[in-house]
């Protein structure tokens, strides 16, 4: 009971952080526009319908290369165009077409959007078009540059001054800094305060992970860990749905923040995670959070945290003075993730399916809204589908084996990028569908690749091993907003990308050994020989190492392992 109120608690917070990942889909819209003119128009013309608007024009509106022909009071007529206006020098007739000879002018009288879908966006709030769209562009980019930052950053000091503190500060940041976007006075405040809000939306994801963790028990474990990124995915949703029912950035962005504010008014009352605490050995304390746990829980015989301690004293002790390798004790640094061929043969194929499930996982999400039909649709569809996701991949992970399933899932998703090549642009219904069995193919690698990862390397490098793949994972996600805005170049030139890295990593994964059912490794040797022997040994593991994996990744780099979004 004690730990489902902690769990719950504390993921419910997670869903933040995927509104906050993914709330420029809509706040960073670029209407159609075009150049304002001087004065006041008595007639407008586009192609053979006239308006007495601008705002009538729009409907008709189909393609960036066309112009609005407006006729002003005083008779002088101009040819609007996204990013500049022309005066025609002969204004004998309102006409659409005009051969005669024009006078081009920059658009120093502001732009005219199309307000019909938003009323008010960033964009339009400050220009960010034509000789100023890059700055647009940047939005998305410096946010995931945050995520990178502030993941390393409290990661680190949650290992030092505790989960409770992190999440406290991250979450009640989270409140502040999402209202603050709000009220930011111009683009440059507005990227600042967007990049600590990243900065505590990360940290707090990370450390909400390894306090979930370290308050599950063993057997549930896997699946709770696996699922904190559910409730994300439910956060992706509740974008959809906000942006739907609120077209004003501001108020917009209003919403989304105060959307988990029950959180923030009782998250002091987490306790510390008795991990931690016994870490720093604050026993006492330790053992007031235990026996809180155990009235909860209505166990009459709490453990006694000075007996676990003596008794795992004497362990470590014996431990030492059996340990004849050094090794264990020597400093390793990323080098060793290199050692020889097939350690780093097995560190880059990790790498690159950590940054393609990454590249991946934002490419889908932050394309859903260019997919054509309702945006707000397709996007909320895109958020809904990873909750099956992540169920398969924790039921296939355990039956199949890590290896097994992500190699089929990776190529999976390499062949559904290519299939919506060939899909006619018509066909709405069938892209969306395509592109939702995208997101759940890449979602299902991307959710087990960390504990994979976790098994592949020996303990001597293991917080190495998860943390650098993180790190690749990160990368992927501040070079995803790029790779859609290659859909200016070519339409599917970011799932050409998508596809290809998927392809590369499904081929690669085939070289890996498989690890279910297999013990930890110690060593470089023993994980080089759990490669060389995963045919001879692939099924014939005693059952009581079936679980040993699962139940033993929260000893490394639990810092790191929740950092993959």
């Amino acid at each position: 009971r004690f730990q489902a109120c902690v769990y719950f608690a504390s993921v419910f917070q997670a869903m933040s952080c995927g509104i906050h990942y993914l709330a420029s889909v809509f706040m960073a819209v670029t209407p159609n526009f075009v150049c304002g003119f001087p004065g006041n128009a008595s007639s407008i013309l586009f192609h053979n319908s006239s308006a007495s608007s601008i705002q009538d024009i729009w409907t008709l509106w189909t393609s960036t290369e066309n112009y609005i022909v407006v006729q002003l009071e005083n008779g002088e007529i101009w040819e609007l165009n996204q990013c500049s206006r022309s005066k025609r020098e002969v204004s004998l007739e309102l006409a659409y077409e005009y051969k005669g000879n024009k006078s081009v002018f920059s658009c120093s009288d502001g732009f005219l959007y199309d307000d019909t879908k938003w009323k008010s966006t960033v964009v339009t709030q400050w220009d960010l078009i034509c000789d100023r769209e890059w700055l647009a562009k940047l939005i998305q980019p410096t946010f995931m540059l945050g995520v990178l930052i502030g993941a390393v950053i409290f990661g680190d000091i949650a290992d030092r001054l505790g989960r409770q503190r992190v999440i406290w500060f991250t979450s009640a940041g989270q409140f502040v800094f999402g209202i603050a976007v709000a009220f930011t006075f111009d683009y440059y405040s507005f990227v600042v305060v967007r990049f600590l809000l990243a900065m505590v939306s990360s940290g707090y994801l990370v450390v909400a992970f390894v306090y979930v963790t370290e308050f599950v028990g063993i057997k549930a474990r896997t699946w709770a860990s696996m699922h904190v990124h559910a409730f994300f995915a439910m956060g992706i949703m509740i974008v959809a749905l906000v942006g739907f029912l609120v077209r004003t950035w501001w108020v917009y962005q209003i919403f989304l923040s105060i959307a988990t504010l029950p959180f923030v008014l009782c998250c002091w009352m987490l306790p510390e995670t008795p991990f931690w605490l016994l870490s720093e050995e604050r026993h006492e304390d330790a053992q007031k959070v235990i026996n809180t746990m155990a009235r909860w829980n209505k166990v009459n015989t709490p453990c006694n945290v000075s007996e676990l301690c003596s008794v795992q004293r004497d362990d470590l002790v014996s431990g030492r003075m059996g340990e004849n390798d050094t090794s264990s004790t020597k400093k390793h640094n990323i080098l060793d993730l290199f050692c020889n061929w097939q350690i780093a043969r097995r560190t880059i194929t990790v790498w690159l399916i950590w940054f393609t499930g990454s590249l991946g996982y934002y490419v889908f999400s932050l394309s859903s809204v260019s997919l054509g039909g309702n945006e707000y649709l397709n996007l909320f569809l895109i958020g809904a589908v990873e909750l099956p996701c992540y169920v398969i991949a924790c039921v296939a992970m355990d039956k199949l084996g890590r290896r097994n399933t992500l190699i089929p899932f990776l190529i999976l998703s390499a062949l559904i990028c290519v299939l919506i090549m060939f899909i006619p642009q018509d066909f709405n219904i069938l892209i969306i569908l395509a592109n939702m069995a995208g997101k759940f193919s890449i979602g299902v690698a991307f959710g087990l690749i960390y504990l994979y990862t976790a098994e592949l390397y020996p303990t001597i490098v293991r917080s190495l091993a998860v943390g650098s793949g993180s790190m690749m994972c990160r990368v992927g996600s501040v070079v995803a907003p790029f790779c859609v805005y290659l859909r200016s170049v070519w339409i599917f030139m970011p799932l050409l990308l998508v596809g290809i890295m998927a392809l590369l990593s499904g081929i690669l994964t085939i070289m890996l050994p498989e690890t279910l059912g297999k013990p930890l490794t110690n060593t470089l040797v023993e994980a080089m020989e759990m490669g060389r022997n995963k045919k001879s040994s692939s099924g014939k593991t005693p059952p009581a190492y079936s679980g040993a994996a699962p139940e033993k990744i929260e000893m490394y780099g639990q810092e790191t392992v929740s950092t993959e979004k």
